[in-house]
Order: structure tokens, then C-alpha cells, then sequence
């Protein structure tokens, strides 16, 4: 067990949490000549790019170390922002995403390894509740983007210019704290080929098919609420007539309902891991038809608000169900195959949100609704295997 690591990552998070101009992400883009069409045209080319690069820096991560890969993806992470402070239009915005998809590959896996390794080997004397960790670092996050919040309601407000530019301070300070990490496990062995290893991966990951179907779920529940909550909520309340000021309001509160995370172990061990599963999606479904169907201010401010929270609860179960699921030594290499698997239904859900948002906002959240349901529907069944196993080895 590494607490070095975990309080690094930890203050990492919060630190890359610090994204001062998160209240207006949108429309500081639309102010620099990007239209929402084309801000989710570049988020599924980032995506799509992330995809092509996963497996080839999981095998990388595996082979080189897991610092090596955070370290390096940390400091490009940190040059993306300077990119993104002085873009202007299309071109510019395109060229900041693809800097990111070198870092979202790069570090896909890597930074989740480090930490769930750094708990410990579960069932040993003195491991820690990687759940509860999870939950933890999720929560430094929203920690940072909370504090950044606040200080882009109380000081900075209509400089959109400066709110790039303090986020650029933020992920410098965390790209020097990336040098402090230590490698938590040795590379792989050499005894097995990189292609031999990547198949070896994948094989394991696909023969088990309910796992593809909790990893689908995963990806739809994710990627509404990453569209919805970042880019579309802003349009939803300017739609119900909310001023800027009532809106960094509203994302404070959000950001707030972000840190809940750190209470998804104690909520699943009280309610159960099935009433967990179907309670934290569901109410996303439920969050999206009360959205397509609203232009109340109050009401649109309550479902943005139920689902940051259900997410909130949700991911550090899904990290550590992802995890668990491992039984390789190329753990970089595992959860780059499933973030492929992930990313591609990402590509095409956001594809579909910015074409339906476009032409009719309230069809965007109905599609919302629509993928969240099934996405209830894949876990149902997911569980089901999951529980014959579990009874069948006990």
C-alpha cells in the first residue's frame, strides 16, 4: 500500500479539478467562434482519436511504467491548456481536443491503476476500500472545479480570458506534483509479445459477455451525463430565461452534488449492490424526461441536480466493478481495451446529442432518457450473470 501515491493523486485531482471557466465552458467556445455543432463534432473527434491511441499506450504504460505515462500525459495535459487559453475558432479548439486524446488515452487506466494498486491487494491486512478511494478522488475533483466555481462567480465573471488562464496555473501546479508519483508494480514481463499480451487482453475481456454489457451501460450513463450536465444544461437555462449570475450559482451547487462520490461505497453497502445499480441509473432516466419535457427553471435546476448526483454515486462502483474484473498483469492494457469499447459508443452518442440539440433541444434529452433506460435494462442483466457466478464459486 502506497498513502504516498493516494494523497497525490488525490491533491492532482484537485488541482485539475481547478477548470475556472467550467460555468461557461460552452459559451466561452460560442464567444471564440465555435457553435454547439461543432463543439460536439470535436468532442466525438476526440473521442473517436482516443480510441485509436488506447491500446497502443496501454501496451506503452505496461512496458515503461506507469509513471513514465502519467508523468508524460500530466505535462501535455498542462500544454493543452495553454493551447486552449489562446484558441480562437474552430481550428484552434480542433488542435487543443487532439492534444487531449493523446492524455485521455495515455492516461486511461493508468491513473485508476495507480491508485487501486496503491490501496493494496485486497483481503491483505491494512488494504483500503478502493470504492471508498475512488469515491474520494472523485470528489477532490469536484473539490477543485468548486473552488474554481466560486472563484469564477466572486471575481472573475464576465473575463472569460482570465478564467482560461487561471486554469492554465492549476494543471501546471498539478503536472509538477506528477513527479512525486512512485510506480506502484514493475512492467510487465517480457516473456510475452505486446501483441501476444493485447490479445491475450482482449480475448479475456470479450469472452465475458456480460461484462460488455455493464461496460455499454457504463458508457451511455457517462456520456449523458457528461453532454447534458457540461455542454447542454448551459442552453437549457438560458432557454428557461436564467441569468449568468443565477447560472454559476446553479453549477456551484452542482459541483457540490459532484462529492458525493465519496459516500458510493457507504451508499451501496446500505442499499444493496442491485438496488444501488438500478437506483443511481434510473434516476438518471428519470433526470432527462423531466428535462425534455420542462421549461421551468426550478425544475430543470432539480433534474440537472438528481443527475450529477447519480453519477456522482454511480462511477467509483463502476471503477471498482471494472477493476475487479481483471485478472491480467497488463492492467493498463485491460482498461485501455475497455475504454476502446466504451469510447466508441461514446463517438456516436455524441454525435447523436449535438445533431438533436441543434434541431430540437427537448429531443436531445429524450435521447438522454432513451439511452439512460436501456442503459438500466443492460445492468439487470449484467447483474443476473454476476450473481450466478458469485453463487457458483461459492
Amino acid at each position: 500500500m502506497l498513502k504516498k501515491n493516494i494523497r497525490l493523486l488525490y491533491l492532482l485531482c484537485f488541482l485539475q479539478g481547478m477548470v475556472f471557466y467550467g460555468p461557461i465552458a460552452t459559451l466561452y467556445r460560442q464567444a471564440r467562434g465555435v457553435t454547439i455543432g461543432q463543439i460536439t463534432l470535436i468532442e466525438s473527434i476526440n473521442l473517436g482519436l482516443s480510441l485509436l491511441l488506447e491500446i497502443p499506450w496501454g501496451v506503452v504504460a505496461d512496458k515503461i511504467g506507469y509513471k513514465r505515462t502519467f508523468v508524460f500525459c500530466t505535462w501535455l495535459y498542462f500544454a493543452s491548456k495553454l493551447v486552449f487559453w489562446q484558441a480562437e475558432g474552430f481550428g484552434w479548439f480542433l488542435a487543443e481536443r487532439l492534444m487531449l486524446s493523446v492524455v485521455i488515452a495515455g492516461l486511461s487506466g493508468v491513473d485508476s491503476t495507480i491508485l487501486y494498486l496503491s490501496c493494496g491487494r485486497p483481503g491483505t491486512p491494512g488494504a483500503l476500500d478502493s470504492q471508498k478511494v475512488f469515491g474520494v478522488w472523485d470528489s477532490m475533483g469536484t473539490a477543485g472545479l468548486l473552488f474554481a466555481s466560486v472563484v469564477f462567480s466572486v471575481w472573475v465573471k464576465e473575463d472569460y480570458s482570465l478564467a482560461a488562464f487561471l486554469t492554465v496555473l492549476s494543471y501546471g501546479a498539478a503536472a509538477l506534483l506528477a513527479l512525486g508519483i512512485e510506480d506502484v508494480e514493475a512492467p510487465a514481463s517480457s516473456g510475452e509479445s505486446s501483441a501476444e499480451g493485447f490479445g491475450s487482453v482482449w480475448k479475456e475481456i470479450f469472452q465475458n459477455r456480460s461484462l460488455i454489457l455493464f461496460l455499454a451501460a457504463g458508457a451511455l450513463l457517462g456520456e449523458t451525463h457528461q453532454t447534458i450536465t457540461v455542454f447542454l444544461n448551459q442552453l437549457q437555462y438560458e432557454a428557461c430565461g436564467m441569468t449568468s449570475g443565477v447560472i454559476g450559482l446553479v453549477y456551484i451547487a452542482a459541483t457540490l452534488l459532484g462529492m458525493a462520490g465519496q459516500y458510493s461505497s457507504e451508499a451501496t453497502h446500505k442499499l444493496g449492490l442491485p438496488r444501488a445499480l438500478f437506483g443511481f441509473s434510473g434516476c438518471a432516466a428519470a433526470a432527462c424526461l423531466v428535462l425534455a419535457f420542462t421549461r421551468s427553471a426550478g425544475a430543470s435546476v432539480g433534474a440537472i441536480l438528481l443527475l450529477r448526483l447519480s453519477h456522482s454515486l454511480l462511477l467509483p462502483l463502476r471503477m471498482q466493478i471494472q477493476n475487479q474484473s481483471i485478472q491480467t498483469k497488463n492492467r493498463a492494457t485491460a482498461l485501455g481495451v475497455q475504454t476502446i469499447f466504451t469510447d466508441g459508443i461514446a463517438v456516436g452518442t455524441n454525435l447523436a446529442f449535438g445533431q438533436l440539440a441543434e434541431r430540437s433541444l427537448p429531443g436531445a434529452f429524450l435521447f438522454g432518457a432513451g439511452i439512460s433506460g436501456l442503459s438500466v435494462v443492460l445492468l439487470a442483466v449484467w447483474y443476473r450473470a454476476h450473481r450466478r457466478r458469485t453463487r457458483a464459486a461459492q
